[in-house]
């Protein structure tokens, strides 16, 4: 069985062709997020279509040329406005990141309670909903505003489809029926909007030549919950972290849509002929790109200096990577990046050093609101992303979090969980555990702190944190 999967990210498209679990080709190309004004994350549609077009067609020839079906991997909540008959695009593509939309969620602040129970997200402009609404009041009410994937698939097939999965990102989604919500739509002012038809992650959805010859299009599905199901999280409680351009905490719920009390997000996993899975999830909205931050404003010369440049302490600085507002558990988009314990002896290394302390204790704070939610803590942590070379990182990862960080061995986690999705869905007797490429962790971290200073060092950097979300409430 050849797969060729194609993952769509914020900053580049990546194509792997799997054969029988093992990556045998791969080609990627950069797509360029523009910063039109503050809060803004645009993308430009064309570009991303070319990314996936021509990463597509690289991976492929260099494996020779044929594939069994192709997947897609999207990024969740990017919204565009296009054409259904032409496929032009109306608008530029509004990024996950743009927050924007706050306006609009600010107008629906009484009915907080009401779409969180329902959806079983926060009500956020990071999500689909509000930026297609305000995308709907700023660019234009022609034609259809979707996120992203189905105006890809509507290229590649013709066809008008969601992924459940990638609905459930949306806030229009009733988690539990896993179907669109009418009361949900009307209140976000998209009623009358065509909404394209959900589908599950296994099923084939149309046939695309796009790459050569026909090929089935199956295993459409969003980024974090392909790795999620990349790294064999299948069992509720198994829980990863993916160091992207953001970082991204999921851990499956099973067959319980939960409702978090602290914050997290709750959405399908996946839908296969097997059921439907779910999981929590938070999010931390810069990660590598903080880390490129650095990188723009001098503290880094590149950003393969990152453990380098970091000193083997901190000191009594704290940084809260707010660098793009805050999500769960504050959920405050206003929120800005903070540095404190500043003083004339700090240096560069230790400043360095604090942003990547800031990231790991993001992440153990949202681990915690899991245990908090589910009445489970988790034991190990399963990671992926670019940002996983960064031994630095994942290190204080392991020391701040007190579980060890197991890493995912390859690169590709997004693009080899919608390839076994997609396997599934041209392979009818197939589970997703046999699916699923085989792996074992490259490398383990344990925890090197000690339990009091992990809960000294946590309990100071939260008030740091909750201090900067109070000052943007």
């Amino acid at each position: 069985m050849r797969i060729l999967a194609i993952d769509q990210g914020t900053s580049g498209t990546k194509a792997i062709v799997v054969e029988d679990g093992s990556v045998v080709s791969l080609a990627e190309v950069a797509v360029h997020p523009s910063y039109p004004e503050p809060g803004a994350v645009e993308q430009d549609p064309h570009e991303l279509l070319d990314s996936v077009l021509s990463a597509g067609r690289q991976a492929l020839a260099a494996a020779g040329g044929i594939a069994d079906a192709v997947a897609l991997a999207n990024q969740g909540e990017t919204v565009l406005a296009w054409d259904p008959n032409s496929g032009r695009p109306l608008s530029p593509a509004i990024v996950w990141q743009d927050s924007r939309a706050q306006s609009i969620c600010d107008e629906l602040s009484d009915h907080a309670d009401f779409v969180s129970a329902r959806t079983g997200l926060v009500l956020d402009p990071y999500f689909s909903a509000p930026k297609a609404a305000w995308l709907r009041r700023h660019h234009t009410t022609e034609g259809v505003v979707t996120t992203s994937d189905s105006w890809l698939v509507h290229q590649l097939t013709g066809e008008f489809v969601t992924d459940v999965a990638t609905a459930s990102r949306s806030l229009l989604l009733d988690l539990d029926a896993v179907a669109w919500d009418p009361e949900l739509l009307n209140l976000f002012g998209l009623a009358a909007e065509q909404l394209p038809t959900l589908v599950s992650n296994d099923e084939v959805v149309g046939a695309t030549s796009a790459f050569g010859a026909e090929a089935p299009l199956a295993g459409l599905v969003v980024d974090q919950q392909a790795a999620l199901l990349a790294e064999a999280c299948l069992q509720p409680g198994n829980t990863k972290c993916t160091y992207g351009t953001g970082a991204f905490l999921l851990s499956n719920t099973g067959q319980i849509a939960t409702r978090s009390q602290h914050g997290l997000t709750s959405s399908v996993a996946w839908r296969t002929r097997y059921g439907t899975q779910y999981c929590l999830d938070g999010q931390v909205f810069t990660a590598a790109s903080a880390v490129q931050w650095m990188v723009e404003i001098g503290l880094l010369d590149d950003v393969r200096a990152l453990d380098s440049a970091a000193a083997p302490e901190s000191g009594d600085v704290r940084f809260v990577p707010a660098l793009a507002g805050l999500a769960a558990p504050w959920w405050r988009s206003g929120a800005r990046g903070t540095f404190v314990g500043l003083s004339l002896a700090t240096t560069r290394g230790q400043l360095v050093r604090a942003v990547i302390e800031g990231l790991a204790a993001t992440i153990a704070a949202l681990v915690a609101v899991v245990a908090d939610d589910t009445g489970t803590r988790p034991t190990t942590l399963r990671v992926d992303g670019g940002l996983t070379h960064s031994r630095v990182l994942m290190q204080a990862q392991a020391d701040i979090l007190q579980v060890p960080i197991e890493v995912y061995p390859s690169a590709h986690a997004t693009a080899l969980g919608a390839a076994a999705l997609a396997t599934v869905a041209v392979a009818p007797k197939a589970t997703l555990a046999e699916a699923l490429s085989p792996w074992s962790p490259v490398t383990v971290y344990e925890p090197r702190w000690s339990t009091d200073r992990a809960v000294d060092f946590m309990a100071k950097w939260r008030t740091v944190a909750d201090r900067v979300a109070e000052d943007h409430a």
